[in-house]
């Protein structure tokens, strides 16, 4: 599906089956496609061929990078269809992991919110935002809809405001507060005749729509590629003519930092890296019917690996594990200047 397709134009039923196939091509990419799969079951309403599917990817022999994404998805959809103890019991299942990663604490965060579990809610979106922002100065963007949704079920459990409400303030950038996206009032302003009050409800409405837009807009990154060390001595010694786009591995990974300075200067959201291998390219290069040595293929093999769900965001936060992989944190090695 193309990112500017209309969502009531899709089939997702096909949609999911085209995504399976893929993934039967891509094995090394099977966990998001078959993520992005489940998800358009369950926009067709075909709930238990999605949780068959997160089963599928839980029960798989390959580790998954991101296990506890899939098992909170799981519970979520699960819920949705009568499943309410099994989703509780993954639910708490998740908590007791603690991950690092953001996504699936809002997801079962929002699925108890979403069955009127306010208080539970409230408490996942705390223990997550305590977990994850702690002493943390700046709160990266994926983390932002753990103070957003702590905000939001706090308003509608009548809570004072806090520090983190107050970081949540902060990292709103909408013309409309988060306490007026998130007034429990609001439901009442659209039964009202008064066209003021109806006004300003459409105008909160469209600015929090805008929101959702700004999360889902350019679903795969504007990505740069990035070659390890070993793969580009590979590269470049089984196909020399692209010896002129790399000239070394150090200036590789300067330029790299350096374009995704300049795209972010300009104002170009969503950006990322992608991690080529050399048996990835070949194959690529094969299912284009051209030569891997061919050096514009380079740019659409990142877009590829992007749109197979590989890019990972930058930048990094400045105390994470620099993008190429020296070990070293980003604020240290290629953020240092940033």
């Amino acid at each position: 599906m193309r990112p500017d397709t209309p969502a009531e134009t899709v089939d997702h039923t096909a949609e999911a089956a085209r995504l399976e196939r893929t993934a039967g091509l891509y094995p090394e990419d099977s966990e998001a496609l078959l993520l992005r799969a489940a998800a358009h079951l369950e926009l067709a309403g075909d709930r238990p061929t999605a949780t068959a599917l997160y089963d599928r990817l839980l029960s798989s022999t390959d580790g998954l990078e991101n296990p506890h994404l899939v098992r909170a998805l799981k519970a979520s959809n699960l819920w949705e269809y009568g499943h309410e103890a099994e989703a509780r019991a993954i639910i708490e299942g998740v908590r007791v992991a603690s991950p690092r990663d953001p996504a699936p604490w809002v997801i079962v965060a929002e699925a108890l919110e979403s069955h009127d579990e306010l208080e539970a809610a409230h408490d996942t979106f705390t223990e997550a935002v305590r977990l994850l922002l702690t002493d943390v100065p700046h709160p990266p963007q994926p983390t932002h809809p753990l103070l957003f949704g702590r905000h939001r079920v706090r308003r509608m459990l009548g809570k004072s405001h806090d520090e983190w409400d107050a970081l949540a303030d902060t990292v709103h950038s909408l013309p409309i507060t988060l306490d007026e996206l998130h007034d429990p009032k609001r439901v009442w302003s659209l039964g009202s005749e008064n066209p003021v009050e109806l006004e300003a409800e459409i105008t909160r409405l469209r600015a929090e729509l805008g929101a959702y837009r700004e999360a889902l807009s350019r679903p795969f990154p504007v990505a740069i590629l990035h070659w390890p060390a070993t793969e580009l001595s590979e590269l470049l010694e089984a196909y020399p003519t692209l010896a002129a786009e790399y000239p070394s591995h150090e200036t590789h990974l300067a330029t790299i930092e350096s374009a995704l300075r300049e795209l972010s200067s300009s104002g170009t959201p969503n950006l990322g890296i992608v991690t080529g291998t050399v048996p990835s390219y070949e194959a690529f290069a094969a299912s284009e019917l051209s030569s891997p040595g061919d050096a514009t293929l380079l740019p659409q093999y990142a877009t590829t690996l992007a749109a197979r769900g590989r890019a990972v965001a930058w930048p990094p936060q400045s105390t994470a594990a620099c993008w190429c992989g020296s070990g070293q944190p980003y604020g240290a090695c290629h953020g240092r200047t940033a």
